[in-house]
């Protein structure tokens, strides 16, 4: 049997934050905000179906509401997890909750939202000048850099971070 041959270097790095970033909506502005400005100087290009493909695209997103039901005495009595694809569904569907009498009588306690326990995924597709393509991934707590091959991609990466006041 053949050995694997390395044919080339793939690198990962994380960035934890110091603080979660605050909400949803912060969140978005963040995401959204790459995709916008394009900070790295992406590159749009051609596919082999001939469709233009963006410089930044929204690869994934993951979005998970956590609801709470809280008894008379002040204690949990049960939790539910939403994960939705996209954030108005995570809103539309914590909503839902929150307001569902039913769930609330049968888990015997008041429905509160627990926003610290939420979760939120967002990943980038970036496509580099070079014709490589890497990922910026989100979540509430890291910025991950994945499948990137030239060191300048994380400098410009890590200089932006360090340039945005929620990502130190």
């Amino acid at each position: 049997m053949a050995d694997f041959v390395e044919s080339t270097v793939n690198r990962t790095a994380v960035r934890e934050l110091s603080v979660p970033i605050a909400s949803v909506t912060a969140f978005n502005n963040l995401v959204q905000s790459v995709i916008t400005d394009n900070p790295f100087g992406c590159v749009g290009y051609t596919n082999s179906d001939g469709e233009y493909i963006e410089p930044v695209v929204l690869n994934r997103e993951r979005y998970t509401a956590k609801v709470n039901f809280i008894n008379t005495d002040g204690k949990r009595v049960g939790t539910v997890s939403l994960d939705s694809p996209t954030i108005a569904a995570f809103e539309a569907n914590a909503a839902e909750v929150l307001a569902n009498t039913a769930i609330a009588a049968a888990m015997g306690g008041e429905a509160v939202r627990d926003l610290p326990h939420e979760t939120y995924y967002a990943q980038l597709r970036c496509h580099d000048p070079s014709g490589d393509d890497y990922y910026l991934t989100f979540t509430r707590k890291t910025v991950r850099l994945s499948s990137y091959q030239d060191e300048a991609i994380r400098s410009t990466v890590e200089t932006w971070a360090d340039a945005v006041g929620t990502l130190d």
